[in-house]
């Protein structure tokens, strides 16, 4: 998973930032460094990362400001942040959270749990990920197999006309037959009656491979409608277990 996954990381703090660039880059990460919330901005912008994490007390710009800028712009909403602070009140956690940062870890930190908590959000993000994607297929593939059923009624409409057009057909054919016999008793035959009976079967025909394509589409949407439910069950599931607790 850590194969070019890119982390920046923010603190103005030089010790920390080379730290964390020593410690990721042997893990496969690639590691870009910024010293305030402003160049993380702007670094943010260039570097695209996979994962931001940024210490809060820092000048220019402190992670608070940072975070609530990146929150507030589609391009880095996504991306997971960690906050680094060497503040424990739970007032400032809450803050933090209710900012958009994803994990708040208090100074001075292990980091074995640091590495454990990027794995964390990094799976996290790759599994929304996959679940946006999956849901842009099924709203692609649900508005065809609509379409498709929106056809299947227009076939049936299409045989029950023809039907119809059968059924008045008939009685007039079955006339004409008996005048020709009249008229000519010498001759037999069955006019056009096996037309009419080889209309008749295929359009029963038609009618049962249709009602067999209606029933798999029906089928079919209802698996995906149990697959949606399914990945927001899961996604409910994960943000509720990201949630603080205090």
């Amino acid at each position: 998973m850590n194969s070019h996954k890119k982390i920046l990381i923010v603190d103005d703090e030089i010790i920390n930032l080379e730290f964390f660039e020593v410690m990721l880059t042997k893990l496969g990460f690639i590691v870009e460094k910024a010293t305030d919330g402003v160049e993380a901005l702007e670094k943010a912008g260039r570097f695209n990362p996979d994962l931001i994490i940024l210490d809060n007390i820092m000048p220019r710009m402190s992670g608070w400001e940072c975070t609530k800028t990146l929150k507030a712009d589609p391009q880095f909403r996504e991306i997971p942040i960690i906050m680094l602070s060497a503040l424990d009140d739970v007032k400032d956690k809450v803050e933090g959270f209710e900012l958009g940062v994803d994990d708040y870890i208090t100074k001075p930190f292990n980091f074995s749990e640091v590495f454990a908590r990027i794995r964390a959000l990094l799976r996290n993000r790759e599994a929304f990920t996959h679940i946006r994607m999956q849901e842009s297929y099924l709203s692609l593939a649900e508005t065809l197999s609509l379409d498709i059923k929106a056809k299947v009624t227009d076939f049936i409409r299409i045989i029950d006309v023809l039907d119809d057009a059968i059924a008045q057909i008939a009685p007039w054919e079955r006339a004409l037959l008996s005048q020709k016999r009249e008229e000519h008793p010498e001759t037999s035959g069955q006019g056009f009656s096996w037309l009419l009976q080889l209309l008749r079967d295929k359009s029963q025909e038609m009618r049962k491979q249709i009602a067999e394509l209606d029933g798999r589409i029906e089928k079919t949407l209802l698996g995906w409608e149990e697959i949606r439910k399914s990945n927001a069950g899961f996604m409910v599931q994960e943000n509720q277990s990201r949630s603080p607790m205090y």
